[in-house]
């Protein structure tokens, strides 16, 4: 017996790890060959297999998010679809809330359901309680596997071993996992972070000195052979860094501590020393808190006249407050110093968002911009070069001495003299490391038109979303300066060579 009827049959498969999915018949394609020929025996119903694929390697099945089941849903919406085959219930969803989700879809648009080596039927009362049932069963099983897993990691982490999860700066995972060694390059840089923090006393700070560094976290290859990590540090990447005890040794599981099976490659007084400034900085809120009346421009004015920051001030008339920027020159020698002494706060504040939002709007301005944003690269670029050289001439110099004193039985210096030629040496080789890093930032970080497009059309929907710390985070981290020139009355904005890119990144994580 035949029928004209076609039923469209969508084939779902699931598969919770990524392990063995690189072989060429894994799991996914077992399930969908059996899925196949239970539609081919449905063949005289009108039942035909859909060429499209609806895989899910390496997802749970305790929630919905899967990208493969998001596209079979939204096809069962725009009815393409006429029933849906699993191989089990299971690859389906291990969750009966999930599911019963699902199953409402399904019979919103009256779409069947079918598991290939479950025979059950979802119109009657009987087979909607064999499912539940099945289902139920799926759930504990999940939960099940869930609490063991965490048992595992809890008593590999009591017993100070690495059980696994993403690799962190300064460690590298020895093959096989299960255990971490020390990268030496990378434990350097950590131990520096941690010193660059209790120099800024801020997060933010630190974040853009390391910005400015080009020092990203921790990179890495999957299993797949995909390149992760390796991004710009951000306030919680960094704080989660900071506070991270497995860079003293010690190996965490919730609220307990352990003594781990790894080195230490930060030293324990520098990391209670970092501990200490983050706990009272998560009081007072760090430097960028004791802007307390969210002067935005606050370290960025400057009087141009008198080549001068201006402070902010605050003036009560009556019960009113009111807010200027006001030339530090006339401040502390008079108000007869400068010609412009102090400007209102809000309306400079204003002029100086309302030229960023405007950047974006007209070709010719972005033109300008990417052209004076290149020339402030490109002049910064040839400073650095014009400094390596210098320096690279100095050791030269220096090592010459050394090599004389040592090899040419020349008169023997001081101990205080080789001291300071080592000294010159050291800060010397330090500076070329730091002018090579910038270079290729600086080389990295220039722009074009569609990158300042594209960051001006995040900023202004964002803009009055965001904080007043947030604001004041996002126009520090875009200008440099903004010159006030009274006399003439005009203002000056220059943006820090890498501030689009920075703000474009930030402005698309914040989205």
């Amino acid at each position: 017996m035949t029928t004209d009827t076609v039923v469209r049959c969508a084939i779902y498969t699931r598969k919770s790890t990524e392990e063995g999915l690189e072989q060429e018949f894994n799991s996914l394609d077992a399930q969908r060959e059996a899925a196949e020929a239970y539609i081919a025996s449905q063949k005289s119903f009108g039942w035909v297999c859909l060429p499209d694929r609806y895989d899910d390697g390496g997802f749970t099945g305790g929630n919905m998010e899967r990208p493969a089941l998001k596209r079979l849903l939204d096809d069962i919406s725009q009815g393409r679809v006429d029933c849906v085959v699993v191989y089990k219930v299971d690859r389906m969803s291990r969750s009966l809330l999930d599911f019963s989700k699902i199953m409402g879809t399904l019979e919103q648009k009256g779409v069947s359901f079918v598991s290939v080596t479950q025979h059950f039927n979802t119109t009657s009362s009987m087979g909607r309680l064999t499912l539940n049932i099945l289902l139920s069963f799926a759930q504990f099983e999940r939960e099940l596997i869930s609490e063991r897993t965490r048992d595992k990691i809890a008593a590999t982490r009591r017993k100070g071993k690495w059980s696994g999860g993403r690799p962190i700066l300064g460690y590298d995972v020895v093959p096989g996992g299960g255990r971490i060694i020390v990268n030496e390059k990378e434990a350097e840089r950590v131990q520096t972070i941690f010193e660059m923090y209790l120099d800024h006393q801020s997060l933010l700070e630190t974040v853009k000195a390391l910005d400015e560094r080009g020092w990203c976290s921790k990179a890495w290859t999957s299993r797949k052979g995909e390149p992760l990590g390796g991004k710009p540090f951000n306030k919680n990447s960094l704080f989660k860094l900071l506070t991270n005890v497995i860079y003293i040794g010690k190996i965490s599981y919730k609220t307990e501590i352990h003594e781990g099976e790894h080195p230490a490659i930060v030293d324990a007084e520098l990391f209670s020393r970092v501990q200490r400034v983050l706990k009272r900085n998560g009081v007072t809120g760090g430097v960028q808190v004791r802007n307390k009346f969210g002067a935005l421009l606050k370290g960025l004015l400057r009087c141009k006249h008198c080549d001068c920051g201006m402070v902010h001030s605050i003036t009560k008339r009556g019960n009113k407050r009111y807010r200027y920027y006001i030339c530090y020159r006339a401040q502390s020698r008079g108000w007869n110093a400068c010609p412009s002494p102090s400007v209102p706060a809000a309306e400079m504040e204003r002029f100086v968002i309302d030229e960023i939002r405007s950047i974006g709007e007209d070709d010719d301005v972005v033109s300008e911009t990417v052209k004076f944003a290149r020339e402030q690269t490109q002049t910064r670029i040839k400073e650095l070069e014009s400094e390596k050289r210098s320096r690279q001439t100095e050791l030269n110099r220096t090592n010459g001495i050394l090599k004389d004193v040592f090899t040419q039985g020349n008169d023997s210096p001081s101990l205080d003299s080789l001291a300071r030629y080592q000294e010159i040496i050291r800060l010397g080789e330090q500076r070329m490391t730091e002018i090579r890093d910038e270079l290729l930032v600086l080389n990295r970080q220039l722009v074009d038109a569609g990158e300042i497009a594209s960051a001006c059309r995040l900023f202004d929907p964002l803009w009055e979303t965001l904080n007043p710390r947030e604001q004041c985070r996002i126009l520090h981290m875009l200008v440099q300066q903004v010159a006030y020139d009274g006399e003439a009355g005009t203002v000056a904005i220059s943006f820090h060579p890498t501030g689009i890119k920075s703000l474009g990144q930030t402005l698309q994580e914040t989205t």
